[in-house]
């Protein structure tokens, strides 16, 4: 799907893949890549898996808050998202799955549920891995 209007361009170089090192054009992030020891690497560095469990959840979190607000209804601060990527084989080669666990302190499940299913018709995120990846959201 086209977007409409680009509102925000991240700008990243990469050298090395796996093994290498990414940064930012702005220089507000820089990270030496290594593969995790259970794939053979060192895991003396972030790899892909980790920061699309970061980037995924930060920018559900930003959709909980968007749909809230259209509800005039604030997530608390200590609100959290914990995010599992894992990374496995598949007949074309390598997959990922996403497994995140929601909790909003001061809500209760069915509530925070509402949320949940409304943030992730809206979330970017959500919305390239839709129908591509699993992805399970469970309200705790």
């Amino acid at each position: 799907m086209a977007l409409e209007k680009v509102l925000y361009t991240a700008h990243a170089t990469t050298t090395g893949g796996r093994e290498g090192s990414s940064q930012t054009d702005d220089g507000k992030l820089s990270v030496t890549l290594a593969p995790p020891a259970e794939l053979g690497g060192n895991g003396k560095g972030t790899n892909p898996e980790q920061l699309f469990a970061v980037g995924y959840s930060a920018c559900f979190m930003g959709a909980m808050k968007f749909v809230a607000g259209q509800q005039k209804k604030t997530v608390p601060a200590d609100a959290t998202i914990e995010a599992d990527v894992g990374i496995g084989p598949i007949p074309t080669g390598f997959g990922i799955q996403v497994a995140m666990r929601i909790k909003v302190p001061g809500w209760d499940k069915a509530e925070t549920q509402k949320i949940v299913d409304a943030a992730h018709i809206v979330c970017p995120y959500s919305n390239a891995t839709r129908g591509n990846i699993d992805v399970t959201l469970t309200v705790v």
